[in-house]
């Protein structure tokens, strides 16, 4: 009697195995990830007994002195924007993932690069397994690309990838998505732990050992994360995720991890008819739209990677209707907003027991370092005393709970920047005035604490 092959349950989202099928994965609380695989079959003694044993190496491993390095090659493609989160250009070799919501312009930018680096004379392999040929014909038409040295692929089966690769020997590669890929050989579904897993570590030795940059498309989660395991953010050099509403025509692209450049770099786009449009000053784009006058909006500074820019923070205060007042916030850590809030009503004296607070970052930017915080508690102070900002004031510091401003660094960038865009005023904490070069054009004010800092703007 033939003996009934084992299997295991394999959460989708983080890998966890078990042996009998649960409802919620007890390691990342997913519901329904959990599927079931054949376990393969155990080696056994015999055949590990005579595997051979790799030959030993004809010389030692280098010390670390030892090893030589040349100077660095990248290769610009031409979009400046992505140019920037990628730290300069695209390095040989190297593993490139990029991450977003559908229909967020993925495949779009990615297209372009491709005929960026096809103008420059580089041969580059289109292989797409969500489209067909004839549909991405039709999308390069649209953006004006002629893709004389863009060879296209439509297929799901990653070995068929591999051969056209073999054959064609490009210097780009592109692969849409990493989630339809698989290899023959497996026997799980497209998108699975296995498949992802096993499909990008080909092309990690496809590109260390060919030279061949290889550019991936990621699904995301609804949470918003790349899906499929965790390991394959780890694998890939570079990982880019595109920000912004899909219903809006701006995209904010940044840089997560980058082993060849700054990592919390950004890029901003504008989908347009003609495809994804650079938007080369961004502090402009998001204070476009400010309304002059208005109570409960502030202008901050931020460091965005190597960026300095320029972003509008509103924020709204009004008597709560519930016995639990509303906190919410868009574009700014909820956590430490109601840290602001406390602050406010500990060591400025409002009473915000009973009103519903709201903040909220235009443009879609999320801001994620504590330099924003002088500027959200002006905005929350403004909304209360119903008195705006002035309109000339950039705010930028840290909060303490004990009320004190905190110094900020790189904030002689941060100045420059505001000067630029025409603010004649900032408000910084005292300990950023220590050495600070003045800069032109610009007024520059310190404060210890925060009722100080009021003070000074009300």
């Amino acid at each position: 009697m033939a003996k009934a092959q084992r299997t295991r349950f394999v959460c989708q989202e983080c890998g966890y195995e078990t042996p009998r099928w649960m409802g919620r994965c007890p390691d990342c609380g997913s519901w329904n990830s959990l599927q079931e695989q054949a376990e393969p079959p155990p080696a056994t003694p015999a055949g590990a007994a005579a595997r051979p044993a790799p030959p030993p190496p004809e010389r030692p491993a280098p010390t670390l002195d030892q090893v030589e390095v040349g100077p660095e090659t990248r290769t610009p493609i031409g979009i400046q924007e992505l140019d920037r989160v990628l730290g300069g250009g695209v390095v040989p070799g190297s593993l490139t993932l990029i991450g977003g919501d559908p229909g967020i312009g993925k495949s779009t930018l990615l297209l372009q690069a491709a005929d960026r680096l096809a103008r420059q004379g580089a041969r580059v392999l289109y292989a797409s397994g969500e489209e067909s040929v004839r549909q991405i014909k039709l999308r390069a038409a649209r953006l004006g690309v002629d893709g004389q040295r863009i060879h296209v692929v439509s297929g799901t089966d990653a070995e068929k990838v591999e051969a056209h690769r073999a054959a064609l020997q490009p210097d780009y590669m592109v692969v849409d998505s990493i989630q339809t890929m698989y290899l023959p050989g497996r026997n799980s579904a497209p998108g699975s732990i296995s498949q992802v897993r096993e499909v990008t570590s080909q092309l990690m030795r496809c590109a260390k050992q060919t030279g061949v940059s290889v550019f991936l498309v990621g699904h995301v989660t609804k949470e918003g994360a790349l899906a499929g395991p965790r390991v394959l953010e780890h694998m890939v050099d570079a990982v880019l995720y595109f920000e912004g509403d899909r219903r809006q025509d701006h995209r904010i692209l940044r840089a997560v991890k980058n082993r060849f450049g700054s990592v919390n770099e950004i890029g901003v786009f504008r989908m347009q008819q003609e495809g994804m449009v650079e938007v080369p000053n961004p502090s402009q784009f998001l204070l476009s739209g400010r309304l002059p006058g208005a109570t409960g909006a502030a202008v901050t500074s931020t460091m965005e990677g190597s960026r300095p820019v320029l972003v509008d923070i509103q924020a709204l205060v009004a008597p709560s209707s519930f016995a639990s007042p509303r906190r919410q916030s868009l574009g700014f850590d909820q956590n430490r907003m109601a840290l602001l809030l406390a602050v406010l009503e500990k060591r400025a004296g409002f009473s915000l027991y009973n009103q519903d607070a709201y903040v909220n970052v235009a443009g879609g930017l999320e801001l994620d370092e504590p330099a924003a915080d002088l500027c959200v508690a002006a905005a929350l102070v403004s909304s209360i005393k119903n008195r705006p900002v002035p309109e000339d004031w950039v705010l930028i510091g840290e909060l303490g709970l004990s009320g004190e401003l905190r110094a900020v660094g790189q904030m002689e960038r941060r100045l420059r920047e505001c000067s630029r865009m025409g603010f004649q005023n900032a408000l910084v904490p005292s300990g950023n005035l220590k050495g600070l070069r003045p800069v032109e054009g610009l007024q520059v004010y310190g404060a210890s604490t925060l009722h100080k800092a009021l003070a000074l703007l009300f």
